[in-house]
């Protein structure tokens, strides 16, 4: 392997433990969050490390608007019940996925569905509209690179198809459990999916760029109390406060 592909793939393998994890593991024991100083705001100067999250210049989230018709390809999802493991990270709940038989096509290139997690309210905005909640499904190929498909919730009645992940949310961080029966991601995944596209980042530190983020058009809906059982156990809000577009295009 060339010197110069090693050090693509190094990076690339350290956004995807921030991305699954909620914190690079080199940085474990620098503690960020959303409020107080440790807040978004502050992100960058918590460590070296972090410096893209104050530096950056494709950052996410952002606020869709002013998009360009790209004719964009439909979305290539391959989604099977899987097994999977419920996390509290401390910073979010995330369900993670024990194989890697969960994919996306996105340019030709194949995406495994890592993990799945939450944010409340959402992070992403279209057209300056917040959302009660987004879920973002990360993905990454084999050498690293990482998709993340966003999906926005309304209020309605209860989500029946979030209910076995709802009915067994770890209380507290650190804490996990893995679901007797397989979980099927496919269906939380709206019946029309088009779709936005726009180059980006983690939204957690070291909020690393390169990221490419698909969000869906169309929504799915979750009953108030699940989301404020959500919020309640986060103690709160922890979505990062969008960021500037800069020179990006957001195509649909």
């Amino acid at each position: 392997m060339k010197m110069s592909k090693l050090v693509v793939f190094t990076l690339s393998t350290l956004a995807l433990t921030a991305c699954q994890q909620g914190v690079n593991s080199q940085d474990k024991h620098t503690h960020w969050g959303y409020t107080g100083h440790e807040a978004p705001e502050h992100w960058a100067s918590l460590s070296p490390k972090f410096a893209l999250c104050g530096e950056g210049k494709n950052q996410t989230p952002i606020n869709i608007v002013n998009t360009i018709d790209g004719k964009l390809p439909p979305l290539k999802l391959d989604y099977h019940p899987s097994d999977v493991e419920i996390v509290n990270n401390g910073h979010t709940i995330q369900v993670d996925f024990k194989h890697d038989h969960n994919t996306l096509q996105l340019n030709g290139q194949t995406y495994a569905l890592k993990q799945f997690h939450f944010h409340v309210p959402s992070e992403n905005l279209i057209r300056g509209k917040s959302f009660p909640m987004e879920a973002h499904f990360v993905h990454a190929d084999k050498e690293g690179n990482l998709a993340v498909l966003g999906v926005l919730y309304t209020l309605s009645g209860e989500n029946q198809r979030l209910a076995p992940i709802w009915q067994h949310l770890p209380q507290k961080a650190g804490e996990k459990y893995t679901l007797n029966t397989a979980f099927d991601p496919a269906t939380l995944m709206p019946k029309k999916r088009d779709y936005y596209r726009f180059s980006g980042s983690l939204t957690t530190p070291p909020c690393s760029e390169g990221v490419s983020w698909l969000v869906l058009k169309h929504y799915d809906t979750m009953s108030q109390s699940q989301v404020e059982a959500f919020a309640t156990l986060m103690k709160g809000h922890n979505n990062r406060p969008i960021q500037p577009i800069n020179a990006r295009v957001i195509v649909e």
